[in-house]
């Protein structure tokens, strides 16, 4: 049974002009006029039978003849021209198949002129927001909240159609974003084979907890003291890892005039200590294809030692006397960088992980834990990454290495074996920035993510973007995305990133960006059937990124110990 009756005499108006996807209808119902909102719902006739067209009110217009009130003046008898705009954004079917009262994003007509328009509230409004809860509901969905034109109606997402084609989570600080991808991770969490990285710069996502969620932080100096390991929820990201163009970034100077022998020598070497390491680990299969990028681990105080050897080297000369050969102190800048990098205690996580790490067996232990799903790793498909104690200087770097690790994986993974894996990138703007504002380091990141977001979905591997400021999240990464969750954004520059990547007709539902309220989303993209603005459910953990209420703590006794604790960790590095 169709879910719409309208009756000619309950019409709004009639359509007056028409173009590809927007109406302008002549509002010939006043009392309706007073009632109507822009961004609320309208049906209008469509010119095929058992269909109707759903369209968002942009624009309610109320205006006089400007001519008779020139000659007349303004009175009550001075004829109105009552117009209203709508964005045409689907059509409901009375039968698709076997299906009754189905919602499509398409346009299957548009409306003629003089079709009536009818103002979609009340009852209608209830029964059309329940059928697009109950189409979006089957396996495939995921849940944000209810829908804030009708709170009884659940507002689904195509879970399918969120992750393939990428995601961005936005809003300013306190506006829910954390919450919003705190609701998503807990029902990734209930998927049987889940597979899922977060990436927590600051450990707000600790909290999250559930049979299909496990924690993990990149070992920070009291962890690499203490010798914890994987087992202990403790991640190690050795050197070897990284690429080639990645160690250049971290050992070579750019700015000194030997920086491009330096990176030739590097390549030599590094190349030679890792075939060194297969012949003597009988890995005769590898050792005929590898490359310099290929994850082999190799022994880093050998390289140290050929490349002091290539800095002091002397080379016979002329009347058998020695000379300096060509490489002579042209080494001393990167092996001091590389000295003071292998020191410093901040790094123990890609220096000081101990002999485990140069096991050949390492690396399929590490992607077995992180890039799991329960049925492989026996523990957690959604793996939460504490990168809190990284340092920043690094931090573009570490987070994408991990990201790199996964994309290689899935790229290797023969197409029969693949298996999906999302990548929730969390602060986003802090190792995702635009190239203007990006080192040489952050290009090794940025070159990593870019790729991810163009090619990604072909492996299996979905991006969702998190950040509070979308102006200064990659451009490249934002316009791969098809999904779009905003909470309240204040910045305009950043109200006018998302309002450009919305479609034309759609660009005025964007104006209502800083009116949200805490927990309140505008929802746009291939995942939602309707543009929509929901409210988000509280999810069951919440992330330790609540705002502090100052006045009320304010009012309360203070902890004992807070400072001098502090003021230890902050010397140990460790909050424990």
């Amino acid at each position: 049974m169709p879910i719409f009756n309208f009756k000619d005499k309950e019409a709004l108006g009639k359509v007056a002009s028409v173009d590809t996807t927007n109406v302008i209808v002549e509002v010939e119902n006043v009392d309706q006029l007073k009632r109507l909102q822009v961004n609320h719902l309208a049906v209008l006739q469509s010119s095929r039978p058992g269909q109707h067209l759903i369209g968002l009110i942009t624009q309610v217009t109320r205006k006089r003849g400007i001519e008779e009130i020139i000659n007349n003046g303004i009175n009550d008898h001075a004829s109105e021209l009552n117009l209203c705009r709508i964005a045409l954004i689907g059509t409901m079917l009375d039968r698709d198949g076997e299906k009754e009262n189905v919602f499509r994003r398409t346009l299957e007509s548009v409306p003629e002129i003089d079709a009536n328009c009818f103002s979609l509230e009340g009852e209608n409004l209830t029964a059309f927001m329940r059928t697009l809860s109950s189409v979006s509901a089957d396996g495939n969905s995921l849940t944000l909240g209810k829908y804030t034109l009708d709170e009884h109606a659940v507002a689904y997402l195509n879970g399918n159609k969120f992750f393939q084609r990428h995601a961005f989570i936005g809003g300013s600080t306190g506006s829910g974003k954390s919450w919003t991808t705190a609701k998503i991770i807990e029902q990734m969490s209930e998927l049987s084979t889940a597979n899922a990285i977060v990436f927590d710069l600051h450990g707000e996502y600790s909290p999250l907890v559930g049979r299909g969620i496990q924690h993990f932080k990149v070992a920070g100096p009291a962890d690499v003291e203490a010798k914890k390991t994987i087992g202990d929820g403790v991640i190690y990201l050795p050197y070897w890892l990284l690429s080639y163009e990645a160690l250049v970034s971290m050992f070579v100077d750019r700015s000194d005039q030997n920086a491009p022998n330096q990176a030739m020598i590097m390549a030599r070497e590094i190349n030679q200590a890792k075939q060194k390491y297969l012949e003597e680990n009988g890995q005769q299969d590898v050792l005929k294809h590898f490359t310099v990028d290929s994850p082999v681990p190799f022994a880093l105080d050998g390289l140290m030692r050929r490349l002091n050897d290539i800095n002091v080297q002397m080379v016979p000369g002329a009347g058998g006397k020695e000379k300096q050969g060509d490489f002579f102190g042209k080494l001393a800048r990167m092996i001091s960088r590389l000295e003071n990098k292998i020191s410093d205690r901040r790094l123990g996580f890609m220096f000081n992980g101990g002999r485990e790490l140069l096991d050949f067996t390492w690396l399929e232990k590490f992607t077995t834990a992180v890039l799991g799903s329960t049925s492989e790793n026996s523990k957690a498909g959604i793996k939460i990454i504490n990168f809190s104690e990284v340092p920043s200087d690094v931090l573009p770097l570490i987070v994408s290495l991990v990201a790199r690790v996964s994309f290689s994986v899935q790229q290797w993974t023969p197409s029969e074996l693949r298996h999906p894996i999302a990548l929730l990138c969390d602060e986003a703007h802090l190792y995702m920035p635009q190239r203007n504002m990006a080192d040489s380091a952050d290009d090794i990141s940025l070159d990593i993510f870019e790729r991810i977001a163009k090619e990604g979905r072909k492996y299996g591997v979905s991006l969702v973007v998190i950040s509070q400021r979308p102006s200064e999240v990659n451009k490249t990464m934002l316009s791969q995305c098809s999904n779009f969750v905003s909470m309240r954004l204040t910045n305009a520059e950043d109200q006018g990133v998302i309002k450009r990547l919305l479609p034309d007709s759609l660009g005025g539902f964007s104006d209502i960006l800083p009116t949200l309220d805490t927990g309140e989303a505008l929802v746009v993209g291939d995942a939602s059937l309707l543009p929509s603005r929901i409210r988000i459910d509280e999810p069951k953990n919440k992330p330790n990124s609540g705002t502090v209420d100052f006045w009320d703590e304010w009012q309360k006794p203070i902890k004992d110990n807070r400072l001098s604790t502090a003021v230890d960790n902050w010397r140990k590095q460790s909050i424990q």
